[in-house]
């Protein structure tokens, strides 16, 4: 018997056929058609978008089910019949806006010209005036909830988000009628009845099973906006290792599978990974390394960590706190550097038959820590934690008349590594224990370099797993759960989960240097991010103001 996982990216959704003994016999990768839409929405019209717009296609969402399953399928040889249970993991906080038929707005001709209307990535930042206007009342009002989320409010949430469509588009707004997560609405779609996941409400909508969403507080801030979210939040909350339901008939043949297949209570993409690998036990941090880095941990006791993006109970596993922060920008800073390089680097590569990639990784190698005179801040796509502040820039300080392409693109590395022991230090200055460091992802597998001076800069091992699937993995592993071929989480886990490692142990030289040189990381994060903030957040006005001319 087997299991589906799927998991849905920034840029492509992953289909996974896994046993019960957790080979993987099939799997699919389908690239979104139309990727992320941040220039101009994809009507007659190429209606132009804001700077920080990054939406999505529902239909690329739909696409990785129609054709990706099938195509899994097919590879693995498996009779449908054969499918135990489907488990989803998604980026979050993704959210579209829909009719009561869970028909996607955007689709609909009076709606596809109208930016609100379409799904908002993970990475949309344009409702960082919102976030700031929550944080702001939530902070007069010394709401409780506030704590639980590092005392942070972030444009890429869930509330921030919808509150842009009401700021932004009201008679949208007023015509739509569920706002709903991408990954609970594929599920949703898939079982024929609105669900919604314990798991991304708690990290990205303020929600805890005691007390729901603070609609009180909602109404504080706007009361015709507290007042009318709850109907368009609506649906059932179900728990993160429980059914959501069964696959229905009407969606079933497209898909190539069985009606009455159980499917699985979605879960966040990153959380998904933490599944997949095994890292299932509290004191262990993961870093789930891509596009963004989340950094994962889970415990049994509940601390309050300022800056981080949340702390929710049985989101992950049953009976354990899970712990996020997280990085804006890693790999999607590493691709953007290396369309800035020049073409002579590029030139350089083509004749020794070698990629850009590794050229620049050979040549990078070479410099000793410290060499280049730079320190860099990782701040190009904002920064998650811990400042929560999507309006922040990148800034690169040292740079002479000899400094090379290479030395920066060291750096860059390095302002990443730099950016995760900032949110490590954080957890463990909040009383939290780490006795184990896991990385995950195509990142920490491709990028050796990268991952020794992880290691070297944080002073830890590491512990790279080696697979690409982790979040799909996880994913497959939930679906399993709910096709009771594993009784639980951890058990499935055990026999599931992808441990095998690459292990990264500090170089005791090179860790001393980075010591010295991240005291001056500090100093410029705490100086542009906390006490000047606004040099960059100036820079940022004058971005826009240039954008909208």
């Amino acid at each position: 018997m087997f299991s589906i996982g799927i998991d849905y990216g920034t840029e492509s959704g992953r289909v996974l056929i896994i046993k019960k003994s957790g080979e993987i016999v099939g799997s699919s990768v389908i690239k979104y058609k139309h990727g992320v839409i941040s220039k101009a929405l994809p009507n007659e019209n190429r209606t132009p978008l804001p700077n920080h717009f990054a939406l999505q296609h529902p239909n690329d969402y739909l696409d990785v089910l129609k054709i990706g399953i099938p195509k899994a399928l097919k590879q693995a040889n498996v009779n449908k019949n054969k499918i135990v249970g489907i488990g989803i993991a998604f980026t979050s906080s993704t959210i579209l806006p829909t009719d009561s038929q869970l028909e996607p707005l955007c689709l609909k001709n009076q709606f596809k010209s109208r930016p609100q209307a379409w799904p908002k990535l993970w990475k949309h930042h344009h409702a960082e005036f919102e976030a700031n206007t929550i944080y702001n009342l939530a902070s007069k009002e010394k709401v409780s909830w506030l704590k639980k989320y590092g005392n942070n409010i972030s444009a890429e949430w869930f509330v921030p988000k919808c509150l842009e469509m009401y700021n932004n588009d009201l008679n949208l707004y007023e015509q739509t009628d569920l706002i709903i997560e991408a990954g609970d609405w594929i599920t949703s779609i898939l079982v024929g009845d609105i669900v919604r996941s314990n798991c991304s409400l708690s990290f990205k909508a303020f929600w805890d099973d005691v007390n729901g969403i603070p609609y009180d507080f909602l109404k504080k801030l706007n009361k015709d906006f507290g007042n009318s979210l709850p109907s368009k939040l609506r649906g059932d909350i179900k728990y993160v290792g429980k059914k959501a339901g069964y696959l229905n008939g009407s969606i079933a043949n497209e898909i190539g599978l069985q009606v009455g297949t159980p499917v699985a209570v979605p879960i966040i993409d990153a959380h998904s990974s933490l599944i997949g690998i095994g890292a299932s036990e509290e004191n262990q941090l993961t870093m789930v390394m891509g596009t963004s880095t989340c950094h994962l941990m889970l415990s049994k006791e509940e601390k309050i960590v300022e800056g981080i993006s949340g702390v929710t109970k049985d989101t992950i596993i049953p009976g354990l706190y899970a712990y996020e922060a997280g990085q804006s920008a890693v790999g999607d800073l590493f691709a953007w550097y290396m369309k800035q390089i020049p073409e002579r680097y590029v030139k350089q590569a083509s004749e020794k038959n070698i990629s850009l990639f590794d050229m620049l990784n050979r040549e990078a190698e070479k410099i000793s820590p410290g060499e280049s005179g730079l320190v860099a801040l990782d701040w190009h796509n904002g920064n998650r934690s811990i400042l929560s502040n999507s309006s922040l820039s990148g800034l690169i300080a040292g740079m002479t008349l000899h400094t090379t392409p290479v030395q920066i693109y060291r750096t860059l590395l390095e302002a990443t590594a730099f950016n995760a022991k900032t949110i490590i230090g954080q957890y463990e200055m909040s009383g939290l224990e780490i006795n184990e460091v896991f990385a995950c992802g195509g990142i920490p597998i491709k990028n050796p370099l990268l991952m020794q001076i992880y290691s070297d800069i944080l002073n830890k091992e590491i512990k790279v797993v080696k697979t690409q699937q982790a979040s799909a993995i996880g994913a497959a592993i939930l679906g399993a759960v709910s096709g009771n071929l594993h009784p639980n989480i951890k058990d499935a886990t055990k026999a599931m989960g992808n441990s095998a490692t690459i292990v990264y142990t500090p170089n005791e030289s090179n860790s001393k240097t980075y010591k010295d040189l991240y005291e001056i990381y500090k100093h410029l994060h705490d100086y542009f991010g906390i006490r000047d903030r606004t040099v960059m957040e100036k820079l940022n006005l004058f971005r826009e103001k240039s954008h909208s001319s």
